[in-house]
C-alpha cells in the first residue's frame, strides 16, 4: 500500500509561486506514474500533471507553461513536487496527488488511472 501526504499549500497573491511536495512511502514507485489533481468549489476536479521515472512529463493546457512537475525517487521514499510559478485566481483548490501504474495516452489525465490518493493541500491565490 503506498501511503501519499502533500505539504506545500497556503496563500499567496497572483504572480506569485509556491511549490508543493507529495510524499510517497510504502513500496516503491519506479514502475508508478504520479499526478496531481485539483479541484476547486462548485467545479470538477481537473488533472494538472503527471511524471513517471522514464522521463515523462506531461501538463494539463491550463498549466502548461507555469507549472512545473519533478520528483526524487529515493529507496522507500519518493517525493514529488509540484512547482507553481505566475499563480492566478482561477488556481485557487484543493490540490491533490495520486499515483497509478504506469500509463501513456490521455488516460493519464482520468483520476480512475489513480489508484491511491493523499488527502489533498489548500492552495488560495488572491487578486
Amino acid at each position: 500500500q503506498v501511503q501519499l501526504v502533500e505539504s506545500g499549500g497556503g496563500l499567496v497573491q497572483a504572480g506569485g509561486s509556491l511549490r508543493l511536495s507529495c510524499a510517497a512511502s510504502g513500496r516503491t514507485l519506479s514502475q508508478s506514474m504520479v499526478g496531481w489533481f485539483r479541484q476547486a468549489p462548485g467545479k470538477e476536479r481537473e488533472w494538472v500533471a503527471t511524471m513517471n521515472w522514464r522521463g515523462g512529463r506531461y501538463y494539463g493546457d491550463s498549466v502548461k507553461g507555469r507549472f512545473s512537475i519533478s520528483g526524487d525517487n529515493a529507496e522507500n521514499t519518493v517525493t514529488v513536487y509540484l512547482q507553481m510559478d505566475n499563480l492566478r485566481v482561477e488556481d485557487t483548490a484543493v490540490y491533490r496527488c495520486a499515483a497509478g501504474p504506469i500509463a501513456i495516452g490521455m488516460v493519464i489525465a482520468t483520476p480512475r488511472a489513480y489508484t491511491n490518493w493523499g488527502q489533498g493541500t489548500q492552495v488560495t491565490v488572491s487578486s
